[in-house]
């Protein structure tokens, strides 16, 4: 017997899918949790966060939009990056 394995979406996967939600509800998920990891696609995702509290101590935010169901460029909140020599503190 062969087992066949099927591709599954990502909210399948039990990550929230960006483009299904609305920006309202993805606005909610980072107000309530704090940071989330998000798919902003069929294959990708990030680490979104509220606000720096969420972001390692070498890290910085930086504001991130993404495609909700009724926007184009939900502001959904930031990502965290490593600091830059250039970035102020």
């Amino acid at each position: 017997m062969t087992a066949v394995g099927v591709a599954l979406p990502a909210a399948a996967q039990g990550r929230p899918y960006a483009p299904s939600l609305s920006c309202a509800r993805l606005e909610a998920l980072l107000e309530r949790s704090g940071a989330a990891v998000i798919s902003t696609g069929p294959r990708t995702y990030d680490r979104f966060v509220r606000d720096g509290r969420f972001c390692q101590a070498t890290e910085v935010t930086e504001a991130a939009w993404v495609r909700a169901s009724d926007q184009p460029d939900c502001f959904i909140g930031y990502t965290c990056k490593e600091a830059d020599r250039d970035d102020e503190w």
